[in-house]
């Protein structure tokens, strides 16, 4: 019975980073992001993927692009830092003025267990859900 307990404790321990959320440091936030067209499907995200996207650089800097498809039409440019209150990172963005009203606020975090994603509360589109990627044609 002890070795049971034991062999399940040890079992545990082991298997727990595939069900724990990931923790997230500033390094992590680096990288190109798209609205995720999985996440809620359709026209208006299809809308959405093709004229919004933003990439966070290693040295800080944020640059939210309004597009039209391939092309880039006009650029927002900002600083990103990070707070730490839990274990995990939390993002801040501080836009040069005048911004795009995307970026009105900071966004929430979601964790998953290897991955994570952004959702920014847009007074025009409510929430817009962004997920690390590279742009993509639609086909």
């Amino acid at each position: 019975m002890w070795g049971g307990l034991i062999s399940l404790l040890l079992l545990s321990f082991i298997l727990r980073p595939l069900w724990e959320k990931k923790i997230l440091e500033k390094s992590d936030f680096y990288g190109e992001y798209i609205i995720d067209r999985n996440y809620f499907s359709g026209k208006q995200a299809d809308w959405q993927y093709n004229h919004f996207r933003f990439e966070i650089k290693e040295n800080d800097s944020i640059y939210f692009y309004v597009t039209d498809g391939e092309i880039i039409n006009k650029t927002y440019k900002g600083k990103i830092s990070t707070l730490t209150p839990y274990k995990s990172a939390r993002l801040v963005i501080e836009m040069e003025k005048p911004t795009h009203h995307i970026f009105t606020t900071n966004p929430t975090i979601y964790r998953e267990v290897w991955d994570f994603f952004m959702v920014f509360n847009s007074p025009r589109f409510h929430n817009m859900y962004f997920r690390k990627g590279e742009w993509k044609k639609i086909e």
